[in-house]
């Protein structure tokens, strides 16, 4: 049987604190009790959600990257989470998926939070990442890029669906937490792949209250984990072969909409 152990990790994130947030996060991470294989942080979980990129954006020879690599090469997992990153003049929302071996792929946040500022400050991407990992497809995306269905939607022209696995890494307001929960929810369904949302917890620098709401979802909607208002580190074990008997029980993907970004 293929599965995958994914762990999220639920964290109240220190305001523009690098090295406080690092610390933190290693500990939750080596402290993981249950066997893993992937571990997944919130959106910018070294600083919270901040529009200061030019104090705390690095490069990808930086600190946090150099952490992420160190940390995933000892307990032997893929990491994955967003940093503000510095290139070519340009900030970056970028979420990395770093592998034990030291080797990475990465996806710069398409859908900025226009109401928070964020297209004042970084710039957006163009391009999906879909990573592989034992025999798993996985579609990477940050916060916001939740409420625009299309950025998601399985594209692939041919026989096969295009990803098994949907993440959202987020700081995402409690005030919004109904439609937070409803859309990641409609993205597994429309998708029928499971979805894995990781949110923060806690009060940010802008006094905005984050409840969590981390939550697993399989291709039928169905709500696996679910987590409100307190940190939690949780490990889950998700199956291929659930997900290939639910596609082929309901083939609704096979029917979707041809369609090409551009």
């Amino acid at each position: 049987m293929s599965t995958l152990a994914i762990t999220t990790i639920q964290s109240n994130l220190v305001w523009e604190n690098k090295e406080a947030n690092l610390y933190d996060l290693e500990q939750k991470i080596n402290n993981i009790a249950d066997d893993t294989e992937v571990v997944i942080l919130p959106e910018m979980f070294s600083t919270g959600f901040s529009m200061q990129p030019g104090l705390f954006a690095e490069t990808m020879d930086g600190e946090t990257v150099a952490w992420m690599k160190r940390v995933s090469t000892q307990n032997k997992i893929v990491l994955t989470g967003s940093i503000i990153i510095e290139e070519e003049g340009n900030y970056y929302n970028r979420l990395i998926w770093m592998l034990p071996n030291g080797q990475y792929g990465y996806y710069n946040k398409r859908h900025l939070f226009a109401f928070g500022k964020e297209d004042k400050f970084y710039t957006a991407g163009n391009k999906r990442l879909i990573a592989q990992v034992k025999g798993f497809k996985i579609n990477l995306q940050v916060c916001y890029d939740l409420r625009f269905p299309v950025w998601a939607r399985q594209q692939n022209k041919s026989s096969e669906v295009e990803y098994d696995v949907l993440i959202y890494v987020a700081n995402w307001p409690e005030k919004r937490s109904h439609a937070w929960k409803t859309l990641l929810c409609a993205r597994a369904i429309e998708n029928q792949c499971y979805v894995i949302g990781v949110n923060r917890v806690g009060v940010d620098g802008n006094n905005i209250y984050h409840s969590g709401n981390s939550l697993v979802i399989d291709p039928l909607g169905q709500v696996l984990y679910h987590m409100a208002d307190e940190e939690d580190v949780n490990t889950i074990t998700i199956s291929k072969d659930y997900l290939n008997e639910v596609r082929g029980n309901f083939p609704f993907w096979k029917d979707r909409d041809e369609f090409r970004l551009v």
